[in-house]
Parts: C-alpha cells; structure tokens; sequence
C-alpha cells in the first residue's frame, strides 16, 4: 500500500514554471533535438482554460533572463544567458502554435455548433457564412479539413437523425471538394501556355486557350464537370440548376469548396504579375466577375428549377446567391481594383456578353457602400465597351454618388472620367470638359495620379474636338490644348494606360491637322491607330483610321485615304458613332474624285488588309457602296 501523501499538489503557476525552467535546462545540456518535441511536451502539460496563467509565468522567465543579461558582465554567464533565451524563444514559439491551433480548433467547434442547430432551410446559408473569405478569420484548407472531420463525428443524440445526416453529407462535400481541386490545382493556369498570343480570358470560342474546356478535362466528378463543359461553350450556368430534379448536397458542397479554391488560386497566380502589371490585375478582376457571374447565374437558375420542392429551390438560389455577394465584396475591398477598365475584355466572350447583367440583382442587396460604388463602376464600364451606352450612363451616376457617400475620392474621380468620357462618345464636349475638369481638379487634390492621367486625356482631347467644330480656329488658341495633351501621353506611356493614350495620340494628332501640321498629325494617329487596335476598342479604331483618312487626303494619299476613309466610316457606324457620318462624307468625295472603277480597284488591291480588319462580310459590304 502506498504512503499516503501529505503534501497538496504544486500550484499550477509553480507547476509551469517548473517546466519551463526544465525546458530551458534540457535544451543547453543538449536533449532537446527538436521544436516538434517542445510543442508536444507543452501539449502534454497545459490543463485546459489555464493559458493565461502559463504566459504570465513564460513572461516572468522572459524578464528574468533579460535582466541578467542586462546587468551581467562576465562573458560566461552572459553567454550562458543568451542560449537561455534561444531556448525560451523556441517555447515561446511552440506557445504561439498552441494559441492558434486552440483558436482554430475553437472557431471550429463553434461552427459545428452552429451548423447542428440551424434549421435545415439555414444550414446551407449558414455553412456558407462560415466559408466566407470577408471575415477576419478566413478558413483554410487545414480548417476545412478540420470541420470536416468534426461533422463527420456527429452522431446521436447530439442532433437528430435528418441533421446527422446532412452534416454527414456537408462532411464528405467538404472532403471531396478539397480532393477535387487538389487533383486540378497543377492544372489550374495550364491553359494560359496553350496558346501563346493569343487573348487571354474566361470566353470566347476557341477551345485551345479557354480555361473552362481545360478545367472540364480534369475533374472526375459530374457536376463541376457539366458546369466547366456548359461554361466552355458560353452557356449559362442558369440551365445546369434550371434542369436539376434533385439535390445532392454533398456535391453543391463540393462544387462550393472546389470553385472557392480555384478563384483563389488564380486571382493569387495573376497577383504575381508573371508577364505584365496590367494583364495580370485585369485577369484578376476577370476572375472575381466571372466565378460571381456563374453563382448568379446558379441562383438563378434554382429559383426557376420547377422539379424542385420550393424550400430545396430556395435554400439552393439563396445560397449560391450569397457566394455571388461575397465574391463581389471581396474584389470590391482589393487595393488594386480596376476603376479604368480592361476587365470586360478578359472577362466574357462573344456569346455570352450579357451575362453581366446578372450581377444586377445581387448589387441591389449590397447596401449604399463603397463596396457598391466600386463594383457599379466597373459594371459602368464593362456596359460601355459592349455598347449598352444608356446604361453605363446610369451606373456611373449612382456610382458616382456613392462614392461621395463613402467619401471614396478615387471612385468618385474615377466616375467623373468615365462621365467625361461617356459624353465625348456622344459628342457632347460641353459636358465632357466640365467632367474632365472636375475630375482633374478632384485627383490633383487627393494625390490620384492615375485619375489625373485620365482626366487631363479626356480634357484635352474633348478641347480639341470642341475646337474641331469652330469655323475657325489659330494654331495659337490650340497650343494650350496640344501641351495639356503632350503631358497627358507622357503621363499615360508611365502608366501604361492604354486608353489614356490613344486619347492623348488622337487628339494630338486632330490639333495637328485643324493646325495644318499634316504630318506630325499623321504621326500621332498612327500610333492612336495602333495603340486601338492593341486594346480592341473598335469607335477608338474608326476613329483614328477616320482621322488618318483625313490626313492622308490632305496630303493627297488618294489611295490610302479611301483605305482608311472606309474602314473608319465602316467601324463606326458598327458602333452606331455619330462620327461615321463624317468619314461617309469624305468616302463620297473619294468616290467623285477618282471615280467608282478605281475607286473599288483600290479596295480590291487592299482586300487582304482590310478583310483582316472587318471581315470578308465588312469588305463586301463596302464593295457594295
């Protein structure tokens, strides 16, 4: 029989004091090899909701060796003092460990305990709160390993039958999710080397260089496969929820998993630049668009699932609609988010342009934010370059008042260029330099050089063409228009703002030819041409082939001024550009001048440049003239 024992146990502030004296002597006589070993020996020792009288005592042995070492002067014991401190550094370290993996694992429990408590219409909604990447506790991959396995041990009678199962179900969605993007995380941005030159984005008709078709060839699974396949061809996702007659919850939960960490993993591979600034944060920006798009479109198409009983069609629509909002908060909140454009380029394809419009609704159900106002912005913008002019306008207005609500200066600059530029589109240069000034006054303020860049490009060039109307103008009242210009393409050519610069090199090269300077003008708009057809804007196209056209006339280019009168008149009446009226006046005169047979003979020497521009059917159509 044991001697009973007369002593009560160590308090535990003298218990872990002990041990981290212990720690520190093991580790200068050489027995400790390892930080793993340190961090299991602190496991061991911890008694549970007792952490903050164990960092007390870790903090009084910290100030212990320190004031040794403050106050020793003998080399041996100071040396002797600062191996001391290595060694408490190694469990302070193994301390910070254990406070994460606690915080981790207590984030964890508390969504398990959410999850089993949420009414079974919540629980989606709620397992998407959990997931969402807005909060200051994002889960990683290790989390949702963690929560999976958490789930998968509910039994009862922690909840009910129904409930274990759909967690259980949750679990293995979770699990295959993870498994599913880890077998195409090596494959992820593959496509991007498939075909070199050519553009990038997330559409268009071209299998070799669309991601869809290439994602769609390495996931096993049906869902997320009939998704990428269904996206590879510009179709909807709206119809892949549309046609669903049941739910299975673990592979929407899967699908969830897998589409989170593959937007994550391309907008983190673009962030890294690998070819150029520009592209990449446009890529990026595309992505956010294109993942919330599809969620939107899912939404969607739940709400329209008829084979579906109503509480599966709701839960399913609010879900995926809820990944759409956070999605778009998330890009919203990035530092570099796009306010000037480039994105739509990237974003969408031929066919499937009109998509955007499903990000209306969920943009209602965002509050008067800046989140909202960015967002607007760029939806402004994207309208603008498909065509839909009327309702860019309308999204740069309340965009444009959101921002002064969130005092978001750079926004608010931002709207006021994309105003300004919005009314040059529409031949109103009265309101775009009223735009532009405000814009240049607001950006000089608040330090925006690229605000500043933009409004000084769209000033310039709506002083030109303003002064482009008068009867009657001297080099002398344009020089101030042609200087503001020269900085602005100076200013633009830094930043590599494309846009900035075809606007600047056009109107140079405008002010040059309303100075009958015709070939400094003729310069200018080469590169206008050049820098238009690089970014795939077709109005700034017609207009700068128009222009040239005008230049190469007045130098009697008879030849080259109908190649380029034509192209331009036929680009901008694409655009319905009120200025193809102008360049369809000079088309008229080219055809008096050199009469109708050589006038098509020009154009047929000229076929293979200009199919190349239009098409075979925009050459046969000005045959027809």
């Amino acid at each position: 029989m044991p001697p009973a024992q007369n002593s009560s146990p160590l308090p535990l502030s003298d218990r872990y004091s002990a041990f981290i004296n212990q720690i520190i002597t093991d580790t200068l006589k050489g027995k400790i090899r390892s930080k793993e070993y340190v961090y299991k020996q602190l496991v061991e020792q911890l008694e549970p909701r007792t952490g903050e009288i164990f960092e007390r005592c870790l903090t009084a042995q910290g100030e212990l060796i320190q004031g040794k070492l403050e106050v020793e002067t003998d080399e041996l014991k100071r040396a002797k003092a600062e191996r001391q401190k290595r060694a408490l550094r190694t469990l302070q370290d193994a301390w910070e460990r254990y406070q994460q993996t606690q915080q981790r694992q207590e984030t964890c429990d508390d969504a398990v305990s959410q999850l089993i408590n949420a009414d079974t219409s919540d629980r989606i909604s709620i397992l998407l709160q959990i997931l969402d990447p807005n909060q200051t506790c994002v889960f990683n991959r290790q989390d949702i390993e963690l929560l999976a396995k958490e789930l998968d041990q509910v039994q009862e009678p922690d909840a009910d039958e129904t409930t274990v199962a759909e967690l259980h179900s949750m679990a293995t969605g979770l699990k295959q999710g993870l498994s599913s993007y880890s077998a195409i995380e090596i494959h992820l941005v593959e496509w991007l080397y498939g075909s070199p030159g050519k553009n990038l984005g997330f559409g268009g008709k071209s299998a070799a260089n669309n991601p869809w078709n290439h994602w769609a060839n390495h996931v096993n699974r049906p869902l997320p496969k009939m998704l990428f396949q269904g996206q590879a061809v510009n179709q909807s996702a709206l119809l892949l929820a549309q046609q669903q007659t049941t739910v299975d919850l673990t592979a929407w939960v899967e699908l969830i998993v897998l589409l989170r960490g593959m937007q994550n993993g391309l907008v983190v591979w673009f962030d890294k630049q690998p070819y150029s600034f520009q592209a990449g944060r446009n890529l990026a920006a595309a992505t956010f668009l294109a993942f919330a798009t599809v969620w939107s479109e899912l939404s969607k198409g739940f709400e329209q699932a008829q084979q579906l009983p109503e509480v599966d069609r709701h839960r399913l629509s609010r879900g995926c609609f809820q990944i759409t909002l956070q999605i778009l908060r998330a890009f919203a909140q990035r530092d570099n988010f796009p306010l000037y454009g480039g994105v739509l380029a990237s974003f969408s394809g031929e066919n499937s342009r009109d998509t955007i419009a499903y990000l209306d609704q969920p943009l209602k159900a965002i509050a008067k934010t800046q989140e909202k106002a960015r967002i607007l912005t760029i939806l402004g913008y994207s309208q603008q370059w498909i065509g839909n002019r009327e309702q860019a306008k309308a999204f740069y207005e309340e965009a444009l008042e959101l921002a002064r609500q969130a005092s978001d200066q750079t926004c608010e600059v931002a709207n006021l260029n994309h105003l300004s530029r919005w009314n040059l589109s529409q031949r109103e240069f009265a309101a775009a330099i009223d735009y532009g000034q405000r814009a240049l006054l607001f950006s000089r303020q608040s330090g925006d050089v690229l605000g500043e860049t933009n409004a000084i490009a769209n000033l310039g060039y709506a002083e030109v063409r303003q002064a482009q109307q008068q009867e009657y103008i001297t080099p002398l009242e344009l020089e101030p228009c042609i200087q503001r210009l020269e900085r602005g393409l100076k200013l633009a050519e830094k930043h590599q703002d494309f846009f900035c610069e075809v606007f600047c090199a056009l109107g140079l090269g405008i002010a040059h030819l309303i100075s009958d300077q015709t070939s400094t003008a003729k310069s200018y708009l080469e590169k206008s041409l050049n820098l238009s057809t690089k970014i795939g804007n077709l109005e700034l196209q017609g207009l700068s082939h128009a222009a040239i056209a005008e230049a190469t006339y007045q130098l009697n280019q008879l030849a080259s001024a109908v190649v380029y009168a034509c192209l331009g008149m036929y680009l901008l009446e694409q655009k319905q550009a009120k200025e193809s009226q102008q360049a369809a006046n000079l088309v008229t005169i080219l055809q008096g001048r050199l009469g109708e047979e050589e006038f098509k003979q020009i154009l047929q020497q000229q076929r293979s440049y200009i199919v190349a521009r239009i098409s075979v059917d925009g050459f046969d159509y000005l045959l027809s003239l």
